[in-house]
């Protein structure tokens, strides 16, 4: 089974829309195999961003993702990483498809609600930044044969 990041932004918490996002992932078949609320650092914003450091919307983007709570994970599932960032939907909200959750619950690429690594590699990069692996749990549930084949 493939893992993935996810961060419900301070924006998702803030508008109440956790439970509604993370029923969308859990409706798709994904499993949560990690789970904290917390508060994003600077120090943290900037090893998560990297790739963004210099860039002109950088600095907003840490003062944005470090402005109150939110919810990160490990979910699981087949083929994870895909389903997360399909069911997402674009970066640009405005340009979402109707049916993702940035397509039905946001309008602004500045205020997307959820970020979901984009590559294997960034998966496992990003996951080790928020949870020690001792906290990622492996687990099987009764509904995972009606959702994969073996």
């Amino acid at each position: 089974m493939e893992r993935t990041l996810v961060l419900l932004k301070p924006d998702a918490v803030q508008r109440g829309l956790v439970g509604q996002i993370l029923g969308r992932l859990e409706g798709r078949g994904l499993k949560i195999a990690a789970m904290k609320l917390m508060q994003m650092d600077e120090a943290l914003a900037h090893r998560h961003y990297e790739a963004h450091v210099g860039k002109a919307f950088f600095p907003g983007l840490v003062e944005f993702i470090t402005s109150g709570p939110l919810v990160a994970m490990v979910i699981e599932g087949k083929e994870a990483i895909n389903i997360v960032r399909a069911t997402m939907g674009d970066t640009n909200a405005a340009k979402a498809a109707p049916g993702t959750i940035r397509g039905d619950l946001a309008l602004d690429i500045g205020r997307n609600l959820i970020h979901g690594s984009d590559s294997s590699e960034a998966a496992r990069r990003e996951i080790a930044l928020f949870f020690q692996e001792s906290e990622v749990l492996s687990y099987k549930r009764a509904t995972d044969p009606w959702i994969t084949e073996s």
